[in-house]
Protein backbone atom coordinates (compact mmCIF):
# COMPACT_ATOMS: atom_id res chain seq x y z
CA UNK A 1 0.00 0.00 0.00
CA UNK A 2 1.27 3.50 -0.85
CA UNK A 3 2.31 5.62 1.91
CA UNK A 4 0.79 9.53 1.68
CA UNK A 5 3.15 12.23 1.56
CA UNK A 6 3.70 13.67 5.14
CA UNK A 7 3.33 16.71 5.57
CA UNK A 8 7.44 17.70 5.53
CA UNK A 9 7.39 16.60 1.81
CA UNK A 10 4.37 18.76 0.30
CA UNK A 11 5.66 21.83 -1.08
CA UNK A 12 2.91 24.44 -2.94
CA UNK A 13 3.88 27.05 -5.26
CA UNK A 14 2.13 30.23 -6.44
CA UNK A 15 3.05 32.00 -10.46
CA UNK A 16 5.31 31.10 -12.43
CA UNK A 17 8.46 30.22 -11.07
CA UNK A 18 11.65 31.55 -10.24
CA UNK A 19 12.06 34.95 -12.24
CA UNK A 20 14.33 34.15 -15.28
CA UNK A 21 17.63 36.28 -16.26
CA UNK A 22 15.58 38.51 -19.27
CA UNK A 23 12.71 38.82 -17.36
CA UNK A 24 14.57 39.91 -14.29
CA UNK A 25 16.56 42.43 -15.99
CA UNK A 26 13.21 44.21 -17.95
CA UNK A 27 11.64 44.36 -14.72
CA UNK A 28 14.76 45.90 -12.72
CA UNK A 29 14.98 48.46 -15.91
CA UNK A 30 11.22 49.47 -15.97
CA UNK A 31 10.96 49.83 -11.76
CA UNK A 32 14.45 51.80 -11.91
CA UNK A 33 13.08 54.11 -14.89
CA UNK A 34 9.67 54.72 -13.06
CA UNK A 35 11.30 56.07 -9.89
CA UNK A 36 13.45 57.83 -12.21
CA UNK A 37 10.69 59.71 -14.25
CA UNK A 38 8.91 59.89 -10.91
CA UNK A 39 11.48 62.38 -9.73
CA UNK A 40 12.23 63.72 -13.45
CA UNK A 41 9.15 64.08 -14.94
CA UNK A 42 11.32 65.74 -18.16
CA UNK A 43 12.15 62.20 -19.09
CA UNK A 44 8.44 61.57 -19.91
CA UNK A 45 9.14 64.73 -22.51
CA UNK A 46 12.37 62.99 -23.87
CA UNK A 47 11.92 59.65 -23.52
CA UNK A 48 8.18 58.81 -24.25
CA UNK A 49 6.63 58.20 -27.15
CA UNK A 50 5.02 61.46 -29.32
CA UNK A 51 4.62 60.99 -32.92
CA UNK A 52 4.80 64.41 -33.76
CA UNK A 53 8.22 64.91 -32.16
CA UNK A 54 9.21 61.59 -34.10
CA UNK A 55 8.31 63.23 -37.26
CA UNK A 56 8.91 66.63 -36.95
CA UNK A 57 12.10 66.59 -34.71
CA UNK A 58 13.68 63.06 -35.73
CA UNK A 59 13.31 61.83 -31.95
CA UNK A 60 13.68 58.58 -33.20
CA UNK A 61 14.78 56.37 -30.40
CA UNK A 62 11.40 57.03 -28.71
CA UNK A 63 9.96 53.69 -30.31
CA UNK A 64 11.87 51.87 -27.90
CA UNK A 65 12.35 54.25 -24.89
CA UNK A 66 8.52 54.88 -24.28
CA UNK A 67 8.55 50.88 -23.15
CA UNK A 68 10.53 51.70 -20.24
CA UNK A 69 8.36 54.58 -18.85
CA UNK A 70 5.22 53.84 -17.44
CA UNK A 71 2.55 56.64 -15.40
CA UNK A 72 3.03 58.55 -12.13
CA UNK A 73 0.58 56.14 -11.21
CA UNK A 74 1.88 52.99 -9.07
CA UNK A 75 -1.44 50.77 -10.39
CA UNK A 76 0.17 51.03 -14.22
CA UNK A 77 3.65 49.64 -13.47
CA UNK A 78 2.52 47.54 -11.05
CA UNK A 79 -0.40 45.97 -13.05
CA UNK A 80 2.29 45.74 -16.68
CA UNK A 81 5.08 44.28 -14.40
CA UNK A 82 2.88 41.48 -12.84
CA UNK A 83 1.74 40.31 -16.35
CA UNK A 84 5.85 40.60 -17.36
CA UNK A 85 6.53 37.85 -14.70
CA UNK A 86 3.47 35.89 -15.08
CA UNK A 87 3.90 35.44 -18.70
CA UNK A 88 7.17 36.30 -19.57
CA UNK A 89 8.89 33.77 -17.22
CA UNK A 90 6.67 30.54 -18.97
CA UNK A 91 7.87 32.24 -22.35
CA UNK A 92 11.55 32.97 -21.23
CA UNK A 93 11.59 28.90 -20.10
CA UNK A 94 9.87 27.74 -23.62
CA UNK A 95 12.19 29.42 -25.94
CA UNK A 96 15.14 30.49 -24.62
CA UNK A 97 16.73 34.09 -23.64
CA UNK A 98 17.80 35.18 -27.00
CA UNK A 99 14.46 34.55 -28.47
CA UNK A 100 12.23 35.54 -26.06
CA UNK A 101 14.58 39.01 -25.84
CA UNK A 102 13.98 39.69 -29.64
CA UNK A 103 10.37 39.11 -29.71
CA UNK A 104 9.65 41.38 -26.51
CA UNK A 105 11.50 44.41 -28.46
CA UNK A 106 10.64 43.43 -31.93
CA UNK A 107 6.61 43.69 -30.77
CA UNK A 108 7.36 46.44 -28.54
CA UNK A 109 9.36 48.79 -31.19
CA UNK A 110 6.58 47.81 -33.55
CA UNK A 111 3.66 48.58 -31.57
CA UNK A 112 5.07 51.68 -31.19
CA UNK A 113 5.62 52.40 -35.14
CA UNK A 114 2.24 51.16 -35.58
CA UNK A 115 0.94 53.88 -33.25
CA UNK A 116 2.73 56.02 -35.35
CA UNK A 117 1.60 55.14 -38.38
CA UNK A 118 -2.26 54.96 -36.78
CA UNK A 119 -1.90 58.77 -36.29
CA UNK A 120 -2.26 59.39 -40.26
CA UNK A 121 -5.10 57.51 -41.09
CA UNK A 122 -8.20 59.20 -41.48
CA UNK A 123 -10.20 58.84 -38.36
CA UNK A 124 -10.70 61.27 -35.80
CA UNK A 125 -9.87 59.45 -32.75
CA UNK A 126 -6.49 57.76 -34.30
CA UNK A 127 -5.44 61.19 -34.99
CA UNK A 128 -5.29 61.83 -31.86
CA UNK A 129 -2.28 59.87 -31.30
CA UNK A 130 -0.56 62.15 -33.24
CA UNK A 131 0.40 64.86 -30.52
CA UNK A 132 -0.20 62.16 -27.54
CA UNK A 133 2.87 60.81 -24.81
CA UNK A 134 2.62 57.27 -25.29
CA UNK A 135 4.38 55.44 -22.02
CA UNK A 136 4.40 51.71 -21.10
CA UNK A 137 5.05 48.29 -21.96
CA UNK A 138 1.81 47.26 -23.24
CA UNK A 139 3.23 46.73 -26.76
CA UNK A 140 5.33 44.06 -25.86
CA UNK A 141 3.07 42.62 -23.12
CA UNK A 142 -0.02 42.16 -25.48
CA UNK A 143 2.37 40.55 -27.40
CA UNK A 144 3.60 37.87 -24.74
CA UNK A 145 -0.06 37.29 -23.96
CA UNK A 146 -0.89 36.66 -27.50
CA UNK A 147 1.99 34.18 -27.59
CA UNK A 148 0.85 32.43 -24.23
CA UNK A 149 -2.82 31.96 -25.90
CA UNK A 150 -1.27 30.11 -28.86
CA UNK A 151 1.42 28.00 -26.40
CA UNK A 152 -0.98 27.26 -23.78
CA UNK A 153 -5.04 27.88 -25.32
CA UNK A 154 -7.07 26.29 -22.54
CA UNK A 155 -4.52 27.39 -20.07
CA UNK A 156 -7.20 29.18 -17.41
CA UNK A 157 -6.32 32.87 -16.70
CA UNK A 158 -8.46 35.45 -14.28
CA UNK A 159 -10.36 37.80 -16.33
CA UNK A 160 -10.54 40.93 -13.88
CA UNK A 161 -8.84 38.60 -11.02
CA UNK A 162 -12.66 37.08 -10.80
CA UNK A 163 -13.24 34.96 -13.33
CA UNK A 164 -11.20 31.83 -14.59
CA UNK A 165 -11.35 32.47 -19.05
CA UNK A 166 -9.35 30.01 -20.97
CA UNK A 167 -6.13 31.82 -22.48
CA UNK A 168 -7.47 32.08 -26.30
CA UNK A 169 -10.40 33.51 -24.91
CA UNK A 170 -8.86 36.03 -22.70
CA UNK A 171 -6.70 37.40 -25.75
CA UNK A 172 -9.43 37.63 -28.16
CA UNK A 173 -11.72 39.52 -25.30
CA UNK A 174 -8.74 41.59 -24.26
CA UNK A 175 -8.09 42.57 -28.31
CA UNK A 176 -12.01 43.10 -29.00
CA UNK A 177 -12.19 45.25 -26.21
CA UNK A 178 -8.88 47.25 -27.44
CA UNK A 179 -10.44 47.48 -31.34
CA UNK A 180 -13.34 48.92 -29.64
CA UNK A 181 -11.64 51.95 -28.02
CA UNK A 182 -9.59 52.33 -30.70
CA UNK A 183 -12.51 54.11 -32.45
CA UNK A 184 -13.56 56.06 -29.27
CA UNK A 185 -12.02 59.09 -27.84
CA UNK A 186 -10.70 58.43 -24.56
CA UNK A 187 -8.33 55.59 -24.60
CA UNK A 188 -7.79 55.09 -28.36
CA UNK A 189 -3.86 56.13 -27.84
CA UNK A 190 -3.05 53.01 -25.69
CA UNK A 191 -5.38 50.69 -27.31
CA UNK A 192 -3.68 51.64 -30.86
CA UNK A 193 -0.56 50.46 -29.30
CA UNK A 194 -1.87 46.98 -27.55
CA UNK A 195 -3.57 46.54 -31.06
CA UNK A 196 -0.02 46.70 -32.85
CA UNK A 197 1.77 44.76 -30.39
CA UNK A 198 -1.11 41.89 -31.26
CA UNK A 199 -0.46 42.51 -34.51
CA UNK A 200 3.33 42.29 -34.38
CA UNK A 201 3.75 39.07 -32.11
CA UNK A 202 1.15 37.53 -34.43
CA UNK A 203 3.45 38.12 -37.24
CA UNK A 204 6.27 37.15 -35.69
CA UNK A 205 4.94 33.80 -34.62
CA UNK A 206 2.69 32.70 -37.62
CA UNK A 207 6.08 32.95 -39.70
CA UNK A 208 8.12 31.28 -37.46
CA UNK A 209 10.37 32.32 -34.54
CA UNK A 210 11.23 36.06 -35.58
CA UNK A 211 10.90 36.02 -39.63
CA UNK A 212 8.71 39.04 -40.46
CA UNK A 213 10.36 39.22 -43.75
CA UNK A 214 9.21 35.21 -44.30
CA UNK A 215 5.97 36.01 -43.72
CA UNK A 216 5.54 39.54 -45.50
CA UNK A 217 6.89 37.79 -48.41
CA UNK A 218 4.47 34.66 -47.79
CA UNK A 219 1.13 36.44 -47.71
CA UNK A 220 2.48 38.48 -51.21
CA UNK A 221 3.24 35.39 -53.01
CA UNK A 222 -0.33 34.25 -51.97
CA UNK A 223 -1.98 37.40 -53.29
CA UNK A 224 -0.21 37.23 -56.68
CA UNK A 225 -1.02 33.55 -56.79
CA UNK A 226 -4.86 34.21 -56.19
CA UNK A 227 -5.18 37.09 -58.85
CA UNK A 228 -3.57 34.60 -61.22
CA UNK A 229 -5.65 31.98 -60.72
CA UNK A 230 -8.76 34.36 -61.14
CA UNK A 231 -7.48 34.77 -64.31
CA UNK A 232 -8.12 30.99 -65.94
CA UNK A 233 -11.31 28.85 -65.60
CA UNK A 234 -10.22 25.47 -64.63
CA UNK A 235 -12.13 22.13 -66.06
CA UNK A 236 -11.74 18.72 -66.12
CA UNK A 237 -10.35 16.95 -69.01
CA UNK A 238 -11.38 14.46 -71.54
CA UNK A 239 -13.03 13.93 -74.70
CA UNK A 240 -16.72 15.88 -74.18
CA UNK A 241 -14.94 18.94 -73.34
CA UNK A 242 -13.05 19.27 -76.18
CA UNK A 243 -15.16 21.16 -78.48
CA UNK A 244 -14.84 23.77 -75.55
CA UNK A 245 -11.69 24.24 -75.06
CA UNK A 246 -11.16 27.43 -76.89
CA UNK A 247 -14.21 29.13 -74.83
CA UNK A 248 -12.44 28.10 -71.12
CA UNK A 249 -8.88 29.15 -71.35
CA UNK A 250 -8.01 32.86 -71.82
Amino acid sequence: MPRSPSPSTMAYSFGPGPVTPAVKILLYVNIGMYFVSFFFHAVVDWFGLQPQLVIEKYRLWQPVTYMFLHARSPSHILFNMLILWMFGVELERLWRTPFFVRFYFITGVGAGLLSVAAAFLPFEATRATYTANIIGASGALYGLLLAYAIYYPNRPILMFLLFPVPAKYFVAILGAIAFIMSFEGGGSVAATTHLGGLAIGYLLLQSGRGGLTAEIKYRYLKWRMNRMRRKFDVYSGGRSQKSNWDRHVH
